[in-house]
């Protein structure tokens, strides 16, 4: 059967013509459903079900949670498929084979397949439905060993949520995406356990007492084989900042493992390298060696989390977007990333963020000026309306007219001995970094 794109960009075209609820609403279907997914997997023979998964979801933390969990499998010697989202730079990243993203030509070749499958449905899928459905087609492709997936939003309704993990992960719980998994971090917790399944061993991030009573009655009532609390079955014994990162002893179920280097910035990531080393010992019924568990977390790499693409001046990249990721921001500015010159920032955001929350926390690590810049979106904050909040917190704001025109000041600005950070959005942070590396930055 002749396939029904001659190239990828006729692929990606037919992609980008479906629903993306990441750009246009911070939400999804009214009445939500999985049963598109489903009835297209089923199509498709269920290629799902013909590995193992470790599924992961959590307000902060789970794309470097899911980026450690996949290097630490890999390193042991298993093929390892990914499903990340969103993307930096090109959609292709999203879905990776042994860290590889996807090529050109089985991302044209798999899509094809979707395109001859969604005439068969009801209705059309959304792009994130499509997209979650290539991977998981792809992996059973390739023959993955394991899977490890990331949830795009919740739990309950994501997408992702037709695979039965049988290791689960909720990294943290805080105040996110609102207007879609509620107003409480108790709601949400609900909204994100969804992604228990029965059997599976739940792997829990530090929490709130009320959070942790709601994961352990979803696990319950899920039938799940265990549940792993951070600071019971596991913990992070010591964290201690390091050149290049974080040295850190990690304990879980039957190891322990001792000034372990991870070579990501802020103290968060000591406890995302926790939860992970947990996944993959629940996932393989034992810990992993120490040889494997040190080269592994040497070779990770999570771009556009705390990532450093370049000196004089100090070039920073970071996908906070919300209160508690700008929180972390804000503290590992303050431990880490001390300079003798000037702090600037480049800042967009998208609606239906309060830029006091984003705002607050780099003040308070010294950021003197911020460039305000709208992101590629339909749901883009203006510059404008970030800059007026920027200026009664006393900062100096200007509005520029695009996020490269914005990292340009910037540089210029910073000089030799500044910092320029990148934050707020993915949307700002993509095109972001690409200027910086178009500037002369660099990839460790």
């Amino acid at each position: 059967m002749a396939q029904p794109f001659a190239s990828v960009v006729d692929a990606i075209a037919w992609l980008d013509d479906h629903i993306d609820y990441e750009r246009v609403a911070p939400t999804r279907r009214s009445l939500p459903t999985l049963s598109g997914v489903e009835r297209a997997l089923g199509l498709l023979g269920d290629p799902h079900r013909s590995y193992p998964s470790v599924h992961l979801t959590g307000t902060n933390g789970k794309g470097s949670t899911t980026q450690m969990v996949s290097t630490l499998l890999l390193e042991q010697g298993l093929k390892v498929g990914t499903y990340t989202s969103p993307n930096l730079h090109r959609v292709n990243e999203r879905i990776a084979v042994d860290l590889e993203p996807i090529s050109d030509e089985a991302l044209a070749e798999v899509l094809g397949r979707l395109a001859l499958v969604e005439d068969q449905l009801d209705e059309p899928l959304t792009r994130f439905e499509l997209l979650t459905i290539a991977a998981f087609e792809y992996f059973s492709d390739v023959a993955v060993d394991a899977a490890v997936v990331e949830v795009g939003l919740g739990g309950t309704w994501d997408s992702t949520n037709v695979i039965e993990g049988r290791v689960c992960v909720l990294t943290n719980v805080a105040l996110d995406h609102t207007q879609v998994l509620g107003d409480t971090p108790e709601e949400i917790a609900r909204d994100k356990a969804g992604i228990i399944s029965g059997g599976s061993t739940v792997i829990l991030g530090p929490v709130s007492l009320s959070v942790e009573a709601i994961v352990s009655d979803a696990a319950d009532n899920a039938g799940a084989a265990e549940l792993w609390r951070a600071g019971a079955q596991y913990r992070v014994v010591e964290d201690r900042l390091a050149l290049g990162g974080r040295l850190v002893d990690i304990e879980v179920p039957g190891a322990s493992f001792s000034e372990i280097l991870v070579p990501l910035n802020g103290a968060h990531q000591a406890q995302n390298a926790a939860c992970a080393l947990a996944a993959v010992t629940a996932f393989l019924g034992q810990a992993p060696s120490v040889e494997v568990v040190e080269s592994a977390f040497a070779r990770v790499r999570v771009p556009g989390r705390l990532e450093v693409l370049g000196h004089r001046p100090l070039r920073v990249v970071d996908s906070a977007h919300n209160a508690a990721g700008a929180r972390v921001l804000g503290a590992a500015l303050s431990e880490g990333f001390d300079v003798e010159g000037s702090k600037l920032c480049v800042i967009g955001m998208l609606e239906g963020r309060d830029p006091r929350d984003l705002l607050d926390p780099l003040v308070g690590a010294g950021i003197e000026m911020v460039l305000c810049v709208a992101p590629e979106s339909p749901r883009a904050l203006s510059g404008e309306s970030i800059a007026a909040v920027a200026e009664e917190l006393g900062l100096r704001a200007v509005v520029a007219p695009s996020i490269e025109a914005g990292v340009d000041v910037a540089l210029r600005a910073a000089g030799d001995d500044g910092l320029v950070l990148i934050t707020g959005s993915l949307y700002v942070v993509g095109p972001g970094r690409q200027r910086l590396l178009e500037q002369g930055g660099s990839v460790a």
